[in-house]
């Protein structure tokens, strides 16, 4: 799935909000014990605390993988995982304060709205506090504080689909941003119109599924010319499928990231492929180069960003991507 060789570790992060930190911490150094979920060790040194804050919206399945390698690596690297976020650049930015005031070993922070995260992230690194960003704004990585940035080069990506759909026969393509002013979705339609000038953008509403749906269907019965609709996330290419169906319009879906069921369809033919970033690498990689951090000064990357995709899943590749998405990694 990837070129990283971490050693998966089986025992469950302790998980916690942000705004509600339990005294949870040892404070010790952990022994270097086997734990009991199958033979892997606990990292013997000082336990720490690492701040994860994502702009996750409520229901968006594709942070649940994001998280679980996020406790993966906590698990194994002994450290206390304070998971919270929000989807609104603002508050995000608040949440970055208060993990400042907690005094927390390290933070890992996605930059989806990043001139909103700017004062806050400079109020980290004041403090000494390692930063690393994943997922979204590896542009802007080092501009903000961060060592490294774990994520996939978003504009590559949609490039890497306009490829695609162009080696597909596709001309006019209708690409669905769910974020407006998301700087990686931005760059992933981008990506595309650079490969297919005739793309036209489409933003809906990510938090409302029902307007999602009758904004794609209206644009559908109205793009007769229209021979392709791209959604930039599972959850949403599956509710754009269901809208074409609904339009009664014949073009071809294709995606950006994974679950089971978007690899199912891939598997089934009803999408062409998506683009798969691999998040499971983004949270696990991310809290893993904290650590590393912390233990040994050590900077994964040398100042570059970790790069977690593209990839492309297609029908070929789908049954082996679905093996891994009914684990919770893809």
């Amino acid at each position: 799935m990837s070129n990283f060789s971490w050693r998966k570790a089986a025992l469950v992060a302790v998980v916690v909000p942000l705004l509600a930190v339990s005294a949870c911490s040892s404070g010790g150094r952990a022994a270097d014990t086997e734990n009991s979920g199958g033979g892997g060790k606990v990292a013997s040194t000082d336990r720490i605390k690492i701040a994860l804050i994502t702009h996750a919206a409520p229901g968006d399945t594709f942070w649940d993988i994001v998280r679980k390698g996020a406790e993966e690596a906590a698990a194994k690297d002994n450290v206390e995982l304070l998971y919270t976020s929000d989807p609104e650049g603002g508050r995000q930015a608040q949440l970055i304060d208060q993990a400042v005031d907690q005094k927390v070993d390290g933070i890992a922070v996605t930059l989806a709205k990043p001139e909103a995260l700017k004062d806050a992230l400079k109020k980290a690194t004041a403090a000494g506090i390692p930063v690393v960003s994943l997922n979204a704004g590896e542009s802007v990585s080092a501009q903000l504080g961060a060592f490294t940035h774990f994520g996939s080069n978003e504009k590559l990506a949609g490039a890497a689909a306009g490829d695609k759909l162009k080696s597909e026969g596709v001309v006019h393509p209708i690409c669905v941003i769910q974020e407006q002013g998301h700087v990686g979705l931005e760059a992933r339609c981008a990506g595309v119109k650079e490969k297919l000038p005739a793309t036209e953008i489409l933003y809906v509403t990510g938090t409302d599924m029902t307007q999602v749906s009758s904004t794609v269907t209206a644009k559908l019965q109205a793009a007769a010319d229209a021979d392709a609709i791209i959604g930039l996330g599972a959850p949403f290419t599956l509710t754009i499928l269901k809208a074409v169906s609904t339009a009664g319009s014949d073009v071809k879906v294709a995606s950006f990231d994974m679950n089971a069921e978007l690899a199912q369809k891939i598997a089934d033919g009803e999408i062409l492929f998506t683009v798969d970033q691999q998040p499971w690498l983004q949270g696990y990689g991310a809290i893993d180069a904290i650590w590393q951090n912390k233990r040994g000064g050590f900077k994964i990357g040398g100042g570059q960003p970790v790069l977690t995709g593209p990839t492309i899943v297609d029908k070929e590749a789908a049954g082996a991507a679905l093996e891994f998405a009914k684990q919770g990694v893809r």
